[in-house]
């Protein structure tokens, strides 16, 4: 088995994945026979260059997308085995997800974009808000819980998308370019955010990113090119 990483207290393991897409009548392999595992805890960086297959990686472990080939687990279930309506429910409830692009909803304010996942729990409308002002408490912003996101400056918004990624209290979040819409004192903050819900929350998180300075954050770097690892590199 090739790429394949050290299994101990893994809460993530890829066993020889593959995924092809098919572009008319030509077969495109993204991912070649990827194996990985990651520790609770850890604090993992993904890096590439443009179309190595690093998002296409992220998406999988995240149940965003299925493997052609191989096994994705998440702690004791294996995700690829789920209907996508059983999935999508599995997901909204044990993973975090920040993005480049914030995708908040405009005409809900930080505290209501934040409590959004929470609907997906059975709790009442009181319980969710509460939930989602302690979240954007966390990440520093909850005296701006009722301003809408064009209210918000660029980083302010990656914060209500941190908090409503950490909402529903994941040990899973998975991070695609998280700093790759802001300037560098924002993207500075956000990094050090991630670092504080890594090290002091205990999140498992997974970023994929173009950035070196991003990349020095995490604990653990893994480097794909032409969908296959490279190296592995524990710090």
């Amino acid at each position: 088995m090739k790429n394949a990483m050290q299994y101990h207290q893994s809460i993530i393991r890829l066993e020889d994945v593959y995924k092809t897409y098919r572009r008319g009548s030509e077969s495109v392999e993204v991912l070649s026979d990827i194996s990985l595992s990651i520790k609770q805890g850890d604090f993992v960086s993904i890096m590439g260059p443009s179309g190595s297959g690093k998002s296409t990686l992220l998406n999988i472990i995240g149940g965003l997308d299925k493997p052609t080939q191989g096994s994705v687990n998440i702690g004791d279930v294996e995700i690829n085995s789920f209907h996508p309506d059983s999935l999508a429910d599995w997901r909204g409830k044990n993973l975090g997800f920040i993005f480049q692009f914030y995708n908040l909803i405009p005409v809900l304010n930080a505290l209501d974009n934040v409590a959004l996942p929470l609907t997906l729990h059975p709790m009442k409308t009181d319980q969710m808000r509460k939930m989602a002002s302690i979240a954007l408490a966390l990440v520093g912003l909850e005296e701006r819980s009722k301003h809408y996101p064009s209210e918000l400056s660029g980083g302010q918004q990656q914060r209500v998308a941190i908090a409503r990624a950490i909402v529903a209290a994941p040990d899973i979040i998975l991070c695609d370019e998280p700093t790759g819409d802001l300037d560098r004192e924002s993207a500075l903050g956000i990094l050090q955010l991630l670092k504080h819900l890594n090290e002091e929350e205990g999140k498992t998180i997974v970023m994929v990113t173009h950035d070196n300075e991003a990349a020095s954050f995490a604990s653990r770097h893994l480097t794909i090119r032409d969908g296959q690892f490279t190296e592995a590199v524990e710090v």
